[in-house]
């Protein structure tokens, strides 16, 4: 069991079993959410709980996908597209160490100027 929350704690979430290496997300709405990539791990939406829902504002960025923050502290918690029967759980919320790796970088088409992805895993430009 993994356990995370946001900055000021109004939402906290557990995921249930092992967690997929993390993708980093290089596209241009990602980069804004976040302020440089956004780097998560798509788990099963049946291993994810929510506490603090009420707290959970969700933010549809396209006809595809909607994000998830939280609205008091602001912080970026989940990604959700819809259609999938996953969702993309944010990194950086986890509580403590997760023994998750990067496993791959995605839109990097789209990646910013102001840095070079210097490590040797899998570039995917869409």
């Amino acid at each position: 069991m993994y356990k995370g929350s946001c900055l000021c704690g109004a939402v906290t979430f557990e995921v249930a079993g092992e967690l997929p290496g993390p993708d980093a997300c290089h596209c241009r709405m990602c980069r804004k959410q976040s302020g440089h990539y956004f780097a998560s791990t798509d788990v099963p939406r049946a291993a994810l709980t929510v506490s603090g829902a009420d707290k959970l504002t969700w933010f549809r960025s396209s006809d595809r996908v909607r994000r998830g923050f939280c609205s008091v502290c602001g912080s970026s918690l989940f990604w959700d597209p819809a259609a999938r029967d996953w969702i993309a759980v944010a990194m950086g919320a986890f509580d403590g160490a997760t023994g998750a790796r990067l496993a791959k970088h995605i839109f990097t088409a789209d990646k910013g100027d102001y840095y070079y992805i210097a490590d040797d895993l899998p570039q995917h430009e869409q």
